[in-house]
């Protein structure tokens, strides 16, 4: 496949070649033959080339001629204003009797109505509601909205935003030499300072420069690793403890998780116990804020509802309170009545596949005309939901078994020992 690149000029080989890679950037690079450039190229020029690009890399096959600059000055060409109204408009007769009957109220015949930006116009001008002073209607016509009420949606956890007091502290003790690698340790590890090794090389090689050697670098991020790590996750620590109840409970776990490694000095290790009473306060919170939510949509008979919250716990690994497992599940068999619709019936069941009550849920029975999508709907999910099976008159399908291993072959015997022949004692005189 043909593509044109703009090149940058790296480096010329002895061998009658160059090197190059794309003008501002890393990658692609690779390398061409110098027959196919002008004359009086030089490292570091930019050129036009078209090239082919096929598993094995990038060929250049020609090199485009640059774009001429213009060395005229751009000008901007101005057009004499027509003489007389540059828009003319005149109403037919049609039209005048329109605006005529609109201004004296009359309503004009089927066939004749007003274009709809007239309408939406005159829509907007009366008052709302059937008349001045009956009941407001919906938007789309009906019986009066009732007043939905709106329950407060739960706040979004904050994400954590620590400072860099302990970082920098530690940077500016450090030689001037060791900032540059402290700083690529920061965005990236140990793979960063490699990194940046190699592309500096790559530098020098094309300049003509001498290139530098990794290993005493990666030795020295290595021995910095810890002390940036440690003093990173002080900065992440002191601004968890500050915000312990807004942040999210990702983030403060995941701070708690790293002062085993790093916590090592009497400061770190109280702010680490600091930490993991704040953990297990915001846990058990965020555990009863959500067995309330759920008791509270079932009070509300919104049984949809309070099995979609039971099924998305605040943490990984929650338990739903044994509690309000009962009452979830005889809640959610009742809604799934015989004299419950289809639609609905299938809402509730789809809501019951997610929960954590989906195994002790025991349906009320199928609606009387369930349709071939409500029952294929229910066998799909009876996997999920083993009273299904039983309602449905199908044997439950138990989940498919790992197939065991073969067993292992004992390792072969050891050989038998080789017998040893007794030395011929020597006969006596």
């Amino acid at each position: 496949m043909a593509v044109r690149l703009e090149i940058e000029l790296t480096s010329a080989r002895d061998d009658g070649t160059w090197t190059w890679r794309a003008a501002g950037a890393r990658q692609p690079k690779g390398v061409l033959e110098a027959g196919v450039l002008p004359q009086g190229v030089k490292v570091g020029d930019i050129v036009r080339v078209e090239a082919e690009q096929n598993i094995d890399g990038i060929n250049i096959t020609t090199v485009l001629p640059s774009k001429a600059k213009s060395r005229e000055p751009e000008r901007l060409e101005m057009i004499a204003k027509p003489e007389g109204p540059l828009v003319s408009a005149s109403l037919t007769g049609r039209d005048r009797d329109e605006r005529r009957g609109r201004s004296e109220g009359r309503r004009p015949p089927r066939g004749e109505r007003a274009p709809r930006r007239d309408r939406d116009r005159d829509r907007a001008a009366r008052p709302a509601g059937r008349d001045a002073g009956g009941p407001a209607r919906r938007e789309g016509g009906g019986r009066p909205a009732a007043p939905a009420q709106e329950r407060p949606a739960r706040p979004r956890p904050k994400r954590l935003h620590a400072g860099r007091t302990h970082r920098d502290a530690l940077i500016a003790t450090l030689p001037p030499e060791h900032v540059p690698v402290a700083e690529q340790l920061l965005k990236g590890g140990i793979p960063a300072v490699r990194q940046a090794v190699q592309t500096q090389n790559e530098q020098a090689k094309g300049s003509g420069s001498p290139e530098i050697s990794a290993e005493p670098l990666v030795t020295l991020a290595e021995e910095l690793l810890p002390r940036l790590r440690a003093a990173e996750w002080r900065d992440r620590a002191e601004a968890a403890v500050t915000q312990a109840d807004e942040v999210s409970l990702r983030d403060l776990r995941a701070v708690v998780a790293g002062a085993d490694t790093v916590a090592r000095d009497t400061e770190s290790r109280d702010l680490a116990a600091k930490l993991r009473d704040a953990l297990e306060r915001r846990s058990a919170t965020e555990r009863q804020a959500w067995a309330d939510e759920v008791s509270s949509a079932l009070d509300d008979g919104r049984i949809v509802r309070a099995l979609r919250i039971s099924g998305r716990p605040p943490e990984a690994g929650a338990r739903f309170p044994s509690e309000l497992v009962d009452r979830l599940s005889e809640a959610a068999g009742a809604a799934m009545a015989p004299d419950a619709a289809p639609d609905r019936w299938a809402a509730v069941l789809d809501a019951v596949a997610g929960s954590p009550v989906r195994t002790s849920v025991k349906p009320a029975g199928l609606p009387p005309e369930p349709g071939d999508d409500l029952l294929k709907t229910a066998r799909q999910a009876a996997t999920r939901v083993p009273a299904l099976a039983a309602l449905l008159g199908i044997e439950p399908k138990a989940p498919a078994a790992r197939s065991p291993k073969p067993p292992r072959r004992p390792p072969p015997p050891p050989p038998p020992p080789q017998p040893v022949e007794a030395a011929a004692e020597p006969e006596s005189a």
